[in-house]
């Protein structure tokens, strides 16, 4: 039971930094008098990014007087969640309880300080709070534009130019985010690039005079794509579609301090531009599609002797390994969206007891026939007990765990579900050809695949599979959708050691292209998302609240 009868309500949000991991406030609703049972009107407006772990605090106070400082009020409770569990609860509303913590933070300072209001117990239930989470309309928005270049610079020296662009949508803090590429066109200084469609959320987050920067490249087999050039645009300003507003001079700017005689580079050309309302990947997750999650591990023999500490799957008992990290920075996010917290895990590259034959697709947790483990925590403590069970070996075959996943997908293209495959490898991949095949294959199912490559190998062949300049092929055959998404984890180690800050950047660009990626499978299929469950009917000691 609340300690009074009655109370008069007020909710503070919190938002926490990723670096700094400093809770902020965010908001506050307005107050609710003389009731157990406040049902908050003002709705925080929060920018949801499906790759990102965002944690929220929701502050309870009973508020007696019109002070703005918290610490003159009672504390009542407060509960813990991600944006990601509210989006990802069924109808996207989720109910939380509300407890007295043994501290609370100081609402300016942010130091712990003893709870004492309520005579509160810590840890002990003290209500329920309703959370719920809408997606505003600009963000249901997809616009499709196509764009041509004229006179590009050359910068093959046996032949022309192998051009594609670049676009990056720009951040509060002045900061630039890849958003699209287009395809390569080979061998012009002219080149006409497909038509694409993109969300408007994803091109400019809903802000139509934010600054959308364009960079044009020479693309280079090796990786080392030479820059043509750049320039700066707008969605107000693509929206008014083919005009004399949307021709753009590509602009070298080491060329334009050097040469005093330089113009331009080129010239970009909007040739068209539409918008449309379309479903959102939020609109399948509200109507209760599952995202299912399965991680496969290499235990091949290049990652060295996991007792030595030169061994990449060593076990420092004071910080995760690259896997282990590579795992939870990806899974923490993926496990908002499965209602059942329930993983298949696999390895792949080891000899295996009893019998120690070579496999490529055996189950962490040593049961063939239900290799679930619960929860990420369970993931990790499956694969720790594998290391001393089974022998590393070799060689490096994806194309076995790839096509595991996609028999399961294969079985469920109604849209109620999707898959995301982790491939977590250290070496150069063994069976290109079937890889290639197998996700070919996978391309046509509800499924995408995320793959880290740790250690300090080369790792071009899995450019080659992250199909984002060429789309991957098979025997003639191009791969429907592009579904994979390959970094290397060495990029994310941060000087500092600030670990918590790598895995936020590598989950970051590693799950950025999973909506999208998700939508294409969806309106590919013409599947359109179900009705969200009705609205819960709060009784009993309930406070409830909206984002």
């Amino acid at each position: 039971m609340l300690p009074r009868l009655e109370l008069n309500g007020l909710c503070v949000l919190y938002t926490q930094g990723i670096e700094t991991k400093q809770w902020r406030e965010f908001g506050r609703t307005e107050v609710i008098d003389n009731t157990l049972n406040p049902d908050f009107v003002r709705k925080f407006i929060l920018d949801y990014f499906f790759e990102e772990k965002q944690n929220l605090r929701f502050d309870l106070y009973d508020v007696d007087s019109k002070s703005p400082d918290l610490s003159k009020h009672d504390f009542l409770g407060q509960t813990f969640c991600t944006l990601g569990e509210i989006v990802g609860s069924p109808g996207s509303r989720l109910e939380k309880h509300l407890t007295i913590g043994a501290f609370t933070l100081h609402s300016k300072t942010g130091k712990p300080m003893p709870s004492v209001s309520n005579g509160g117990i810590p840890g002990k239930k003290c209500g329920t709070i309703i959370l719920s989470a809408e997606e505003l309309g600009n963000c249901r928005d997809v616009a499709t534009m196509q764009f041509c270049a004229n006179k590009l610079d050359k910068k093959d020296f046996f032949g022309k130019s192998d051009p594609f662009m670049v676009f990056y949508r720009s951040n509060e803090d002045g900061t630039f985010t890849i958003c699209h590429k287009t395809e390569v066109v080979k061998n012009t200084l002219n080149p006409v690039w497909q038509s694409f469609s993109i969300p408007v959320r994803a091109l400019c987050n809903g802000d139509y005079d934010r600054t959308i920067k364009v960079e044009v490249y020479d693309w280079d087999r090796d990786g080392s794509h030479d820059f043509i050039g750049e320039f700066t645009t707008s969605y107000r300003e693509l929206a008014r579609g083919q005009s004399q507003f949307n021709v753009y001079e590509v602009v070298n700017p080491k060329k334009k301090m050097k040469k005093k005689k330089y113009i331009n580079s080129g010239t970009v050309t909007l040739l068209s531009f539409a918008t449309e309302s379309e479903h959102t990947f939020l609109d399948y997750i509200k109507g209760g599609t599952q995202i299912n999650f399965t991680v496969a591990i290499d235990f091949t023999a290049s990652n060295g002797n996991p007792s030595q500490s030169t061994s990449l799957h060593y076990m420092n008992p004071y910080q995760l390994n690259a896997y282990a990290m590579a795992l939870k920075a990806v899974g923490e996010i993926i496990q908002d969206y499965d209602s059942d917290k329930m993983f298949p895990a696999l390895g792949f590259g080891a000899k295996i007891p009893p019998d120690g034959r070579v496999s490529h697709e055996f189950p962490l947790n040593g049961n063939s026939d239900n290799p679930h483990c619960s929860g990420i925590e369970g993931i990790l403590e499956a694969y720790h007990e594998s290391l001393k069970t089974v022998q590393l070996y070799g060689p490096t075959n994806f194309a076995p765990v790839v096509n595991h996943v996609a028999r399961y997908a294969a079985a469920v293209q109604d849209g109620s579900q999707y898959f995301i495959l982790l491939i977590i490898t250290d070496g150069v991949i063994s069976d290109m050809a079937q890889t290639k095949e197998a996700i070919v294959n996978a391309a046509k199912l509800p499924m995408s695949i995320i793959i880290v490559g740790v250690g300090q190998a080369e790792f071009d062949a899995m450019v080659e599979l992250d199909g984002d300049d060429i789309r991957i092929s098979s025997r003639g055959k191009i791969a429907e959708r592009d579904i994979v998404q390959f970094v290397p984890f060495r990029d994310y180690i941060d000087r500092t050691g600030n670990h918590v800050l790598s895995m936020a950047r590598l989950a970051k660009d590693v799950l950025a292209e999973i909506p999208d990626q998700f939508i294409s499978y969806m309106k590919g299929r013409s599947i359109k998302p179900n009705p969200a469950p009705p609205p819960y009917a709060p009784t009993g000691q309930t406070l409830q609240t909206e984002i």
